[in-house]
């Protein structure tokens, strides 16, 4: 009997660990579809960079909410969500398991928990503290998140630069506590039944998958695709031309960078956005940390839960 509310099985992870290889071998046994949770792969034209999924593999298992906008159209977490329901609602429909799949943690939150009302706003404020953070320093912002907010305060941790920015940036939009806005959030109904898989390596292990996997873009023709986007009209001040990887392309085609400090550079802030990642979802305790290999573990796991377990 199929459950009154659709099941969702979220696979995460930093990165270059190996989601997209994973999440097809999970599905395709099932009958299951994916929906991506990559804040880049949504956009059309920007494929190389963003490792998308091949033709074969979207051929073995369907994919969706990849290349839906142009590169200079406006996306966001909460549009996302809004489609992603849609999509989940389709196949819940017509039975087939839904896996969402990706490393963009706000839109996988967004999907799962919601958005309260201050979440899409003040891209300004986020500025300004960012710049904080930068010439004051971290542990500044925190102590006046401390003072502000101390619930949040104590349990964000004072290297976490994204919620500290996050909850100083909502209290300034709100007036209030991101705490109490989320407590007040919390109590909305449930809306999906939900199993969540993390994906983790040794750090050294994916540190030299990420190099080897800038290499082996640069070799697919990273810089002319992004070439081809400034040559058909794409500023590369837009947010989409700003990610990872573009930024660098842009930068060496546009101000001279040298090509092996412009080669190291993507490496090394692909690596930090690695670790960002991490941060973002090592606090979820409902995350089940496990290595890419281990799909027999997965497996068992997702069987029990499409079959109304835990």
């Amino acid at each position: 009997m199929m459950p009154q509310i659709p099941s969702l099985i979220v696979i995460s992870g930093p990165t270059c660990v190996g989601k997209t290889d994973v999440a097809i071998a999970l599905a395709e046994p099932v009958g299951g579809e994916i929906i991506s949770a990559d804040a880049m792969q949504v956009y059309k034209y920007m494929d190389i960079g963003t490792a998308k999924p091949t033709e074969q593999q979207r051929v073995r298992v369907r994919h969706h909410l990849i290349d839906v906008v142009n590169p200079d159209e406006t996306f966001s977490a909460a549009i996302f969500a809004r489609m992603a329901d849609g999509v989940i609602e389709d196949l819940h429909q017509e039975g087939h398991p839904v896996f969402v799949v990706g490393g963009t943690g706000l839109y996988i939150k967004a999907l799962t928990q919601g958005l309260f009302p201050a979440q899409e706003q003040g891209g300004g404020i986020r500025k300004g503290l960012k710049k904080e953070a930068e010439t004051l320093g971290l542990e500044v912002l925190h102590k006046r998140l401390q003072e502000v907010d101390p619930a949040a305060a104590a349990r964000i941790h004072p290297n976490d630069t994204y919620r500290i920015i996050r909850a100083l940036e909502v209290h300034q939009v709100t007036g209030q506590p991101i705490s109490h806005l989320q407590r007040a959030h919390g109590f909305q109904d449930v809306r999906y039944r939900i199993l969540k898989i993390g994906l983790t390596l040794d750090r050294e292990i994916l540190y030299d998958r990420i190099n080897r996997r800038v290499d082996q873009m640069l070799a697919s023709g990273l810089l002319e695709e992004v070439r081809w986007l400034l040559d058909h009209g794409y500023s590369s001040t837009l947010k989409s031309m700003q990610s990872i990887g573009y930024r660098h392309m842009v930068s060496y085609l546009e101000q001279s960078i040298a090509w092996a400090e412009t080669v190291r550079l993507f490496k090394r802030d692909t690596r930090r956005y690695a670790k960002r990642q991490l941060t973002w979802l090592r606090p979820d305790p409902e995350i089940l940390w496990v290595q890419p290999t281990q799909t027999d573990v997965m497996c068992q796991k997702i069987d029990a839960f499409l079959t109304g377990g835990v």
